[in-house]
């Protein structure tokens, strides 16, 4: 009977980023011999916050405006939710909302060149931005222009 290898994933190297921070700190509060009460609380704490992760695996709280054209969501993993999109032509009232931890700032693209002006930048987990464009019918790509994220280029089809 073998035991299986343990599974690492970003949540867990997280959680052990985030608690081996917490133990470098209780260990410099013992080198430096405080009181075994204040030790506790840290002891404590370090656990509770610890437990509580640094990583949440639920949807961010913000709801999609009435009337909204096109939704596009920035998902863990650096990618869109989509890898296709369809929207009406004319002007798209288009909202962006950030299911990742890292910045994103969309564009659309026709032929690897900028169409109009619309840029959304969402920074955090949970923000979101909204904006329009008016589109002719035809094929764009909304691609994320911050360096690295290179994936985020799905197709968006106007008819």
């Amino acid at each position: 009977m073998s035991a299986e290898p343990t599974r690492v994933t970003a949540r867990t190297g997280i959680a052990l980023i985030f608690a081996s921070r917490h133990l470098y700190i209780l260990f410099m509060l013992l080198k430096r011999r405080l009181r075994p009460v204040s030790l506790v609380g840290v002891t404590c704490g370090s656990a509770l916050l610890a437990a509580c992760g640094g990583a949440s695996s639920s949807t961010p709280d913000y709801s999609v405006p009435a009337g909204v054209g096109l939704v596009v969501k920035a998902v863990p993993n650096i990618r869109w939710d989509a890898n296709t999109y369809t929207a009406s032509a004319g002007e798209i009232d288009v909202f962006l909302a950030n299911d990742d931890s890292v910045k994103h700032v969309l564009v659309v693209l026709q032929d690897d060149k900028v169409v109009g002006d619309l840029e959304l930048v969402v920074n955090d987990r949970g923000d979101t931005d909204r904006g329009t464009i008016t589109l002719d019918a035809g094929e764009y790509s909304l691609y994320c222009t911050i360096p690295g994220h290179g994936n985020m280029n799905s197709v968006l089809t106007v008819s």
